[in-house]
């Protein structure tokens, strides 16, 4: 069994939130982390053309309690995303099969491990 049980609020950590609102901290340090999120991946996709490196790009979006960072792949052939299709792999039009190569986690846990430093970085210097 296991229980947990607080006492107190979370006021200052609200408050702290608001100021960084106010400031346009918060905003900023997404851009921050959405623009290296971009160099991440382009720096680790595959080249072939480059096409799909250079395509890269992450859009914010406020949501009820705080904020989402969604990274897109503009390179569409044929309506398949190629982004998608070096990851995971594809069947090519003569009945082989193209391996798919991780490269999108890897880069990925690399910008999420920096914008936890960011953000960590920003609430300590508050």
């Amino acid at each position: 069994m296991f229980s947990l049980s607080s006492s107190g609020d979370f006021k200052h950590c609200f408050d702290f939130f608001k100021r960084m609102g106010d400031q346009g901290k918060t905003y900023s340090i997404l851009q921050k982390c959405g623009q290296e999120g971009v160099r991440l991946l382009s720096e680790s996709t595959p080249l072939r053309t480059g096409r799909t490196a250079s395509s890269w790009d992450y859009e914010i979006e406020e949501t009820g309690g705080g904020y989402t960072i969604t990274w897109t792949n503009s390179n569409i052939n044929r309506n398949v995303n190629i982004a998608v299709i070096l990851q995971y792999g594809h069947g090519t039009g003569t009945g082989g099969y193209v391996q798919g190569i991780d490269y999108i986690n890897p880069a990925m846990q690399q910008a999420f491990q920096d914008m936890v430093n960011r953000i960590w970085e920003e609430v300590t210097r508050v």
